[in-house]
């Protein structure tokens, strides 16, 4: 993979993907070669994920590839970082997130991104679960923070969830 211009073949295999779902082609096994698969891996991601990101674009106008690219951007760093390229098996699903109306001091919501963000960050996600779905947007719309910010603040707090709050608190009319 080429380190300098990988967001540009991030975009190039979005906007491909995107063109092939608008043409009713939503099987997305059949949108990778090898050299996609190899990418994505290489950069954290399954092709289920991509693929959620995708449809979201498609049919929400949300999110953007931009959007997508920066979600990209900072799971990759964490794989390099953190993990030092050493992968995880995806195995946290939706029914071990916390509940969709489960609250932390008031913010409905924020038990379950942060379970997801973490799971993310680790690429332990399971792809039958989205970083970033609606409510994961509605959240964040709504506490106006980008994904990819909300990512980078839960890795910089590095599990403690006061820190999260102390964000939130502090930003809540901003």
């Amino acid at each position: 993979m080429q380190n300098y211009t990988w967001d540009f073949t991030f975009i190039n295999l979005f906007e491909r993907c995107l063109e092939s779902y608008r043409a009713d082609e939503k099987d997305y096994t059949h949108w990778y070669d090898e050299s996609d698969h190899d990418f994505l891996k290489a950069i954290g991601y399954q092709e289920l994920e991509f693929f959620d990101y995708v449809e979201d674009c498609a049919v929400h106008n949300d999110p953007s590839p931009t959007t997508a690219l920066m979600i990209a951007s900072v799971r990759r760093d964490y794989l390099d970082v953190m993990q030092q390229g050493a992968r995880n098996e995806p195995h946290i699903r939706s029914s071990d997130l916390p509940a969709k109306d489960a609250d932390l001091e008031g913010y409905s919501w924020l038990p379950r991104i942060l379970a997801k963000a973490r799971a993310k960050l680790r690429g332990e996600l399971h792809p039958e679960s989205m970083f970033g779905c609606g409510g994961d947007r509605a959240f964040l719309r709504k506490h106006n923070i980008a994904p990819a910010d909300f990512l980078r603040l839960v890795w910089a707090a590095n599990d403690d969830d006061s820190k999260i709050l102390s964000y939130l608190n502090s930003h809540q009319n901003t």
